[in-house]
């Protein structure tokens, strides 16, 4: 009996502590498995609305006759844009690719083939997204950062592929929607009728953005804003955690 109740005293506290252990820790793997999707990145729209800057993005898949005439007009104006290149775009076109970074323009991918991210896995983006940075590198000696999914498209896969492979998701709070080639002055209009603190202005390289781009230069500093890289712009912005130091960091 009395070895009996040395068991009961001694054991159970050690067979509940197990217990509760052991509960706890299948409990911690039930939530950390329940909360992974919401531990992607999520998409930037624009910057700090705080500081007057908007920055000027050119996603690149197509039009590479109006590059070089893009290169000049923010040459002469001296703005800095952001590009976002294709992978099978710069393959075919290393030399334009190398010349965008020579201007001093900012780097990013906008993937390789250009597919419909949701439509994929988040394995089949992570292989889209890596082979375009390789693509680029190769042509600039860059590798970036910054990531513009095809058609905007910001599915859990898309977010956690780009996120696992270091990239920051770039989408955009002004669009022109020049690449339905409407006449310069209608792209002029929609970028400063809808221009705000911190905007990031999404366009193509077409006939009628080139034709707008000195008019948007112009009206834009015209109207006191600053025009920055995207990164420059990412500097502003605060989240709950902070500041973005550590995204910047990766940039």
């Amino acid at each position: 009996m009395r070895i009996y109740l040395f068991h009961r005293r001694v054991i159970r506290p050690k067979f509940l502590y197990l217990l509760t252990a052991a509960v706890l820790f299948a409990g911690g793997m039930f939530f950390a498995g329940r909360l992974e999707p919401a531990s992607y990145s999520q998409p930037i729209y624009q910057g700090s609305g705080r500081y007057r800057e908007v920055a000027l993005t050119v996603n690149v898949f197509w039009g590479e006759e109006y590059i070089p005439r893009m290169l000049e007009i923010l040459s002469q104006h001296n703005v800095k844009a952001t590009f976002f290149l294709g992978g099978t775009w710069v393959k075919k076109y290393p030399d334009l690719a190398a010349l965008i970074v020579r201007e001093g323009h900012e780097i990013g991918s906008h993937g390789y083939s250009h597919p419909h991210p949701d439509r994929l896995s988040k394995s089949a983006n992570l292989r889209d997204i890596r082979k375009a940075e390789e693509i680029i590198f190769q042509a600039t000696g860059v590798r970036p950062r910054l990531y513009a999914p095809p058609y905007g498209e910001r599915g859990p896969a898309v977010l956690q592929a780009a996120g696992e492979a270091s990239y920051v998701t770039i989408l955009w709070s002004v669009d022109t929607v020049d690449w339905q080639l409407p006449p310069p002055e209608v792209i002029v209009d929609r970028v400063t009728s809808k221009v705000h603190n911190g905007a990031i202005v999404l366009m193509h390289p077409t006939a009628p953005t080139v034709g707008a781009l000195p008019e948007i230069i112009q009206r834009l500093r015209k109207e006191g804003y600053h025009l920055v890289t995207v990164s420059r712009l990412l500097e502003g912005i605060e989240t709950s955690e902070g500041s973005l130091r550590s995204l910047r960091m990766m940039i």
